[in-house]
């Protein structure tokens, strides 16, 4: 074809053509970036086909089919099988949610805080730790993996969640996504693809996006991650791994059902997948007298189970436990060692200070009994249309009906003292359905500034 037979044609990426430089799949790689992040190319934009492009600058198909993975792995970009390829939603703009920079005034809804107002019994545990009189012995750097004592706590507590551990194969991390990063960068390396829900933890999408990991989104329903959808992947991609939170995903509240776990499970063992279970909000459900098989113990303690304990007992205390099987334990805590980056030894002492006294169950029946009032508030703001109960949470995933964009729909928001989040804040891939808000029901501070909150919600979406 002629290198100007396509001067004329509206290329949605349209690379000028004098200005590259060999090696070519790099000249075109660095353009492409640079207009996604440069705003050029705006999140959703379809690209044209690599053979238009190929044969528009007249190289090598294979080539552009280069340049369209070095930009998958830096996770600008990305395929849908028979759609084409379309500019990530992310791509040149950050969406780590945090609890920081927020104006006194503001009612929080956004960050999810975990009702830190509730601290009496992590006071009393503390002093305890310090007139033991062994501060010292936690002063010193030993121990990356945690003490054994600590250890043995997390087990304890992991075990009331149906997840059975042991010494060797458990450690203490300072906090979920810390315990997230180390199982990434230990396991995974930068283009494999790992699996998640078409909605995700966002700071996931940030940390994928930092070590050029592609988020590979599965279609869902009420029961969860679809496994016939996981399944078609398998056989579609080279998949290494699959995210889950099974108890209540964030931002959806969606529970996975004990049958799709089993089937869920058996694909994972299957096709040789590496599961990271990140399960936040099982001590919630626990809490209620509810407990679903871990996928964990499904798999026979074959996968990555993680354990966060701010949400649950104190956001102020960084500490999570990882559980792991034997095929991950010389990466993980190589990860752990090398990384440099042993969580406090005296935040570890007071949470298993917290779980040997039993007050860590206190807290967390207490905190349960917070979240049913919560609820209980947004039900009454937010009626659901089909009449059923919203699920007991730390949030809500609220359907709004809008076209503006998510940034313009938060800032509105903050400027009516407001922060609460955005759909597309959580969203793997472009999203042209129904739109959502991600409500944090446990930051506000106090029930009268939540429910105050809650009706200024209302009364901006009507």
């Amino acid at each position: 074809m002629p290198i100007n037979a396509f001067d004329q044609y509206p290329l949605t990426w349209k690379p000028e053509k004098h200005r590259l430089e060999q090696p070519y799949y790099k000249a075109l790689a660095a353009d492409l970036e640079n207009k996604i992040k440069s705003g050029v190319l705006k999140p959703g934009t379809k690209l044209p086909p690599q053979r238009e492009i190929a044969d528009y600058l007249d190289l090598n198909y294979t080539t552009i089919t280069r340049v369209y993975e070095v930009c998958k792995k830096k996770g600008l970009i990305y395929g849908t099988t028979g759609k084409g390829t379309f500019v990530s939603p992310h791509s040149s703009e950050d969406i780590t949610i945090t609890a920081s920079n927020l104006d006194s005034q503001c009612i929080e809804m956004g960050a999810v805080n975990g009702f830190s107002e509730y601290s009496e019994l992590v006071e009393r545990a503390t002093q305890t730790v310090v007139e033991r009189g062994y501060l010292r012995g936690l002063y010193g750097y030993s121990q990356p993996a945690g003490h054994p004592h600590q250890i043995a706590a997390g087990i304890r507590w992991m075990e009331q969640l149906g997840v059975h551990g042991n010494h060797d194969h458990t450690a203490i991390f300072s906090g979920a996504q810390n315990a997230l990063t180390v199982a990434l960068i230990s396991l995974f390396s930068p283009g494999d693809r790992l699996a998640t829900d078409r909605y995700t933890y966002s700071n996931l999408i940030e940390l994928a996006k930092m070590l050029h990991i592609v988020l590979v989104p599965i279609e869902g329903d009420q029961e969860g991650m679809r496994a016939d959808e996981l399944k078609k992947q398998c056989t579609v991609s080279r998949l290494k791994g699959v995210y889950l939170m099974p108890s209540c995903g964030n931002p959806t509240t969606v529970t996975i059902s004990e049958r799709r776990r089993k089937e869920l499970a058996a694909i994972i063992k299957g096709y040789g997948l590496i599961l990271l279970e990140d399960d936040i909000s099982a001590w919630l459900t626990a809490s209620g007298g509810e407990r679903e098989t871990s996928l964990f113990d499904l798999l026979k303690g074959e996968s990555i189970y993680i354990c966060g304990m701010t949400k649950s007992l104190c956001p102020g205390l960084r500490v999570a436990y990882m559980t792991f099987g034997e095929g991950f334990r010389r990466e993980i805590l190589h990860g752990l060692f090398n990384a440099n980056i042993k969580t406090s030894s005296l935040d570890a002492e007071i949470i298993t200070e917290l779980i040997l006294s039993g007050d860590a169950y206190k807290i967390a029946m207490r905190k349960r009994e917070m979240t049913e009032k919560a609820c209980a508030l947004f039900s009454e703001v937010f009626p659901r249309e089909d009449g059923d109960p919203w699920k007991v949470s730390y949030y809500q995933w609220l359907p709004i009906a809008t076209s503006k964009p998510f940034r313009r729909v938060e800032e509105d928001l903050l400027e009516r003292g407001l922060r609460v989040y955005h759909s597309e804040r959580f969203a793997v891939t472009e999203n042209k359905r129904q739109k959502y808000l991600r409500v944090a029901l446990c930051s506000a501070g106090s029930m009268h500034k939540l429910s105050k909150g809650l009706q200024a919600l209302k009364d901006y979406l009507e």
